[in-house]
This record gives structure tokens, C-alpha cells and sequence, in this order.
């Protein structure tokens, strides 16, 4: 899932971390178990499906979710996300992200223990994490799990894991497999890996496929759609900013006029009572009643 700035390349130039050939490579079962089999070092049977750009969303008034790549087996749901750019809040998006799988997994009459246990992996080209001082960590890789602080020895058992990998740490990372497929994800280079092989040729198999191409040409307009959306209402929120400003200085206008009532004031400037109060105050100023 990209977000933030970020350059929309042109069909040729993609590799495997890009938004679109990220997920098409990963639409084969085969690749996509191998990726999840050595990233969190689980056994994945038969993949039922490999979903691509998944969206939850269960109820009409909550905010729905796009995930990269949802795999699905008889035991556990995992989702894959390429994040190529720094994104805000990451710990609180894979709580969100943890919520809806778990929504998603659990159908109306079934009871909690026939929840699957629940992967959410997070394969970062930049450090996601720094201290108070902004300096990176720098660990290959960060893995979260409940537990418990007063004991470590109790299990909760929730059945959850969270693993945020960080490609720039790439040589830190003491397991092999792992850090030739860091490498490649942080330099796009091959090396011997032969996994990393198989993916490069995967990205340039998608790039002679046509549909593929016609699929991502009508993604990047929709890109662009959507981009001109936000930038409207960026705008739209801009002049509801200005608006708001002009009626508090008018009110402090009038607050100092002493002609009118705090309430008469709100009413007239269509702003919350409490907030001509907190304007009266900080102006030490008594209006008429």
C-alpha cells in the first residue's frame, strides 16, 4: 500500500516493489508461499487464493482497508505489504489492518476459537522505526507478539504476528535467504540468490503481458483520478480553514465592541458557543447579556 510522495513510474521501469507488478508476481501460489515460507518461517499449505488488493470493509460506515496481497490456508490468513515509501502510523495500520482480517475471518454463528491465526507482514525498503532522537534502529527485522508484561511466561494466545521487515539492513540480517531476498528488494539487484532470480524473471515475464499492461495503464488513470479527488478536497478543506478564521477574528471583533452577547455572537458567526467563551477569556473581555 503506497502512500506519501512518491513518483508513478512508467511500464518499463517497474520492478517487483512497485505498486501493481508487486502484487501480479504475487499472484502466483507457488511464488507466494515460497516469499511467506522464508519471511516468517512457517509452513504454508495449499494456498487456497491469493487475493490481490483485498478490501474489507464490513460495515458501511467504517473505514475499509486495501491489502497488498491476502493469502489464505486451512489454518491461517497472511497479509503481504510491499511499503516502498515511509508511511504515517504504521503501528496503528497494522492494528486496523489485524481488526478487519479478523472480521473478515470470522463468519456470523461461528464462535472465537474458529478464528485462523493471523500474519501481517510488512516488507519495508527503509527503517520504519527510530528512537525520540529520529535515529534509526537499523534491525533487519522486527517482530511483535502479545505478551504479557508482568510475566512472560503466560500466553494470551491470540494467535496473531506481526513482522515488519527492513530491506536497508539487508546485511545485518544473520539468515542467508532472507538477506539475499533484503538485497534484492533494497537494491533490485540479483546476486546468486535463486529466489530473487525467479522473481526478477517473474516482474519481466508481467512486463511482455499485455493484459498486465492495459490492467496498469487503467490503474495509473485511475491513480489520476483519484489524485485530482484529494486535491479537491484538500481545497475544499482549505476554504472551510479560511472561512473558520474569518468568523473567530470577527468575533473577536465584536467581542471587543461590547455590543453583543456571547451567545448573539456564536449564533451570528456560526460558531460553537464554547468557543466564543475561550475567545472572551483569552481577550479578557465581559460582554453584554
Amino acid at each position: 500500500m503506497q502512500e506519501n510522495t512518491y513518483h508513478r513510474k512508467s511500464f518499463d521501469e517497474l520492478t517487483f516493489t512497485d505498486d501493481g507488478m508487486f502484487q501480479a508476481v504475487l499472484s502466483d501460489p507457488k511464488i507466494a508461499a515460497e516469499l511467506v515460507e522464508r519471511l516468517l518461517h512457517i509452513r504454508v499449505k495449499k494456498i487456497e487464493y491469493p487475493e490481490l488488493e483485498k478490501v474489507i470493509a464490513p460495515y458501511y460506515s467504517s473505514k475499509g482497508v486495501r491489502l497488498d496481497v491476502y493469502l489464505r490456508d486451512s489454518e491461517k490468513v497472511i497479509d503481504v505489504e510491499m511499503q516502498s515509501y515511509p508511511q504515517e502510523a504504521l503501528g496503528l495500520r497494522t492494528r486496523y489492518y489485524q481488526s478487519m482480517m479478523d472480521a473478515d475471518s470470522l463468519l456470523k454463528g461461528q464462535d472465537y476459537p474458529d478464528l485462523p491465526a493471523s500474519y501481517i507482514l510488512f516488507i519495508c525498503k527503509t527503517d520504519p522505526f527510530a528512537d525520540e532522537a529520529e535515529k534509526k534502529y537499523g534491525l533487519p527485522c522486527y517482530t511483535f507478539q502479545t505478551v504479557c508484561m508482568e510475566n512472560d511466561n503466560v500466553k494470551i494466545d491470540d494467535k496473531t504476528l506481526k513482522v515488519i521487515y527492513n530491506a536497508s539492513a539487508y546485511d545485518k540480517a544473520e539468515d542467508e535467504k532472507i538477506r539475499a531476498f533484503l538485497r534484492f528488494i533494497h537494491t533490485n539487484s540479483i546476486g546468486e540468490d535463486d529466489f530473487s532470480r525467479r522473481l526478477s524473471n517473474a516482474v519481466e515475464r508481467m512486463k511482455e503481458n499485455e493484459k498486465f499492461r492495459r490492467d496498469y495503464a487503467a490503474m495509473n488513470l485511475h491513480d489520476r483520478d483519484i489524485q485530482r479527488i484529494t486535491r479537491r478536497e484538500a481545497l475544499a478543506e482549505g476554504m472551510a480553514k479560511g472561512q473558520q478564521q474569518k468568523a473567530i477574528e470577527a468575533a473577536e471583533n465584536l467581542l471587543r465592541m461590547n455590543i453583543l452577547s456571547i451567545e448573539q455572537i456564536a449564533q451570528a458567526q456560526g460558531l460553537p458557543l464554547t468557543k466564543v467563551q475561550e475567545l472572551s477569556e483569552r481577550l479578557c473581555v465581559n460582554p453584554s447579556s
